[in-house]
């Protein structure tokens, strides 16, 4: 089975989450993805926990399995002349730098891409580059604030609430692998690259969907429901006689799939109060409450076997979803070799039937292919890698 992107080069200047995030998945699916790091301190989460080994924590092994990292400092001319020479070689450049950081680096678009027509050149950035607020820094929770996701997550009349998981940033990774596979497509036909530009901003507006355009057509904002839905209903937290379970059958089919299969009382579905979605979103707490007043009489395993048709689950520990047999199933975690342990990490969502994903690989240790790479693809001696190891241009 081939690999889709095997032949395929990656040079990535990006570090904490989108960035790392989008070029893991390129590894995964077979390029070669070439890390450009600080040689002192490389990136900056390789020290954010105490886990992992020494300068590789749990935070940098989410996000940078399959590379090869080349520790190269761009403050110095030289550094960056060997940038340069590696770009001509490569298809994709990722960068999550603030607009202007390159350019200081003369490392910018129009010079690499001047050089190297086809090189597909991906800028993330949290404002993107242009805009009023594009030279501005920012990180996913503070772009769920300002995104308006905040003001709608949390229970009512209680204050603003944000997603623990970086969910803008895993967004617009999957958005820049989605820009990447199209300009690689298109590239295929007329030999161009392309500057991508992809800010998080752009991203979690994106993400609001039908709140947003719910505003947009009635000019209502949308209420803080807790762990219920804006407006499907019954979408919610129930408590059972052990434990809550969470169903989600706001349909006009699933409810009344759940009022006659689950609970019994076919009746309910023709309740004036339940009879369409509006009608249920109306009279929410009543209905809750009849739910549960319902699933108060069995175990939450009763209802769960019952509900096994229909879009219902336990609230899981984060332990307790790691270890289910289908996390296994679906071959949703893989394990690491290097050498001295096997390091468990998150498989890859991507499956296909044509084609196998590259075998997962530790993440690197800081600088630790910056000779290999620079011998093969600049043809560069011993001598002259000693010598820029002396004058610290490389690690």
């Amino acid at each position: 089975m081939s690999i889709p992107l095997d032949g395929i080069r990656v040079l990535d200047f990006s570090r904490i989450i989108a960035g790392p995030l989008a070029t893991q998945h390129l590894a995964d699916l077979g390029a070669e993805v070439i890390k450009i790091e600080n040689p002192i301190t490389g990136d900056e989460v390789r020290g954010w926990d105490s886990s992992g080994q020494p300068g590789i924590s749990s935070f940098f092994t989410a996000f940078n399995r399959s590379k090869k990292s080349v520790a190269i400092d761009l403050k110095t001319n030289q550094g960056q002349a060997l940038v340069r020479e590696l770009a001509k070689h490569c298809d994709v450049l990722v960068e999550n730098f603030r607009p202007g950081v390159m350019s200081r680096f003369n490392l910018n678009e129009s010079t690499l891409r001047s050089e190297n027509p086809g090189l597909i050149y991906v800028s993330i950035s949290a404002y993107g580059a242009s805009g009023s607020m594009s030279d501005r820094p920012g990180l996913d929770p503070v772009l769920q604030a300002e995104s308006g996701m905040m003001a709608m997550t949390g229970f009512e009349d209680a204050p603003p609430l944000r997603h623990p998981l970086s969910i803008i940033d895993t967004l617009t990774a999957v958005q820049a692998l989605s820009a990447i596979s199209v300009a690689l497509y298109a590239r295929a036909s007329h030999g161009r690259g392309d500057f991508l530009d992809l800010a998080l901003y752009d991203t979690a507006i994106g993400a609001l969907n039908n709140a947003a355009l719910g505003y947009l057509t009635s000019g209502d904002l949308p209420p803080k429901t807790g762990n219920s839905h804006m407006q499907a209903t019954p979408v919610d937290l129930f408590q059972t006689k052990t434990e809550p379970i969470y169903m989600a059958v706001g349909s006009d089919r699933l409810f009344l799939r759940f009022c006659e299969d689950v609970i019994e009382q076919p009746d309910l579905a023709n309740d004036e109060r339940f009879k369409t979605p509006a009608d249920r979103r109306l009279h929410r707490n009543v209905l809750k409450e009849i739910i549960e007043t319902v699933l108060k009489n069995e175990p939450a395993d009763f209802w769960l076997r019952r509900l096994r048709h229909l879009p219902a689950g336990k609230v899981r520990s984060l332990d307790e979803a790691l270890r289910a047999d289908e996390t296994r199933e679906r071959n949703m975690l893989w394990t690491i070799n290097d050498g001295d342990r096997v390091q468990e990490v998150l498989g890859s969502p991507f499956k296909f039937d044509y084609h196998a994903l590259s075998q997962p690989k530790p993440p690197p240790q800081l600088g630790a292919d910056t000779r290999a790479v620079l011998q093969d693809l600049l043809q560069l001696t011993s001598e002259d890698l000693d010598d820029l190891h002396h004058r610290q241009i490389i690690r």
